[in-house]
């Protein structure tokens, strides 16, 4: 049987500002990219997503991103790679705590927003990033985008990186992501969604906006947990990736 992993932004509530629905979504994924509290989350949230991540059985990544609470993270900051490498450290070590007491540990990092599409190319941020993880130690995997710089960096710094598909974001015929500014990048038919994602489970290709096929090797998927719907699409896609012979299973 063929497998994959299902992946999804949680843990980014924050006061009385309610993002998404965690414990509903863990009924589908197998991995939780929990965030650190600098573009969303705070301490409760992070604690109670962290205890319904150790009981779901799914695993708790690290989902880091610019210290940018107003913007959700979805805006460039142009700081030193020291600065830098210090922020993604920092958020790292906080949610190792927090796993840590509800029973879990982190497994993985997944940049988050802006600063996951920045290092797509930015060489400088994206040896900062990869400087941090390697400085938590453990050598934790990292989840990124295919063909990025970090990807590049991260199995130059001898540590494993994880190709990622998005189920519920547009793409450009280069393998990018249609920007969020731009009309329809994020994807609400659950049907075509569903499809898409047992295309690239199955034949390796995802369809961009423009109708081509990109070839692609993802080992996860992730399906955005602030995406209206999200409950009901990430129930329809693993369904769907289930009845085409796919497992659903955590790639650590």
């Amino acid at each position: 049987m063929a497998f994959i992993d299902l992946n999804s932004d949680v843990g980014e509530s924050f006061g009385n500002w309610t993002m998404g629905d965690d414990a509903a979504i863990f009924r589908s994924v197998s991995s939780a990219n929990v965030a650190c509290g600098f573009h969303a989350g705070d301490p409760s949230t992070i604690a109670q997503t962290c205890r319904d991540a150790v009981a779901a059985g799914v695993t708790i990544g690290a989902h880091v991103g610019y210290r940018d609470l107003a913007g959700f993270g979805r805006r460039f900051l142009d700081c030193s790679p020291t600065e830098l490498a210090d922020d993604v450290l920092y958020q790292i070590g906080a949610l190792d705590a927090i796993a840590r007491a509800a029973g879990g540990t982190i497994r993985y990092v997944k940049p988050h927003g802006a600063l996951y599409n920045t290092i797509v190319t930015h060489e400088v941020q994206a040896k900062a990033v990869v400087d941090a993880v390697k400085a938590f130690g453990g050598d934790l995997p990292m989840l990124l985008l295919p063909g990025s710089v970090a990807l590049k960096e991260a199995e130059a710094a001898g540590l494993r990186g994880v190709s990622e598909a998005f189920a519920d974001r547009a793409y450009n015929p280069d393998g990018t992501l249609v920007s969020r500014r731009e009309p329809d990048a994020v994807l609400h038919d659950e049907e075509a969604v569903a499809a898409n994602m047992v295309r690239l489970a199955t034949e390796g290709t995802i369809i961009a906006r423009d109708g081509s096929a990109i070839r692609t090797s993802a080992e996860s998927i992730c399906l955005h947990g602030d995406t209206d719907g999200a409950v009901a699409m990430s129930a329809a896609v693993r369904r769907e990736l289930e009845a085409a012979g796919v497992g659903i299973r955590s790639f650590v």
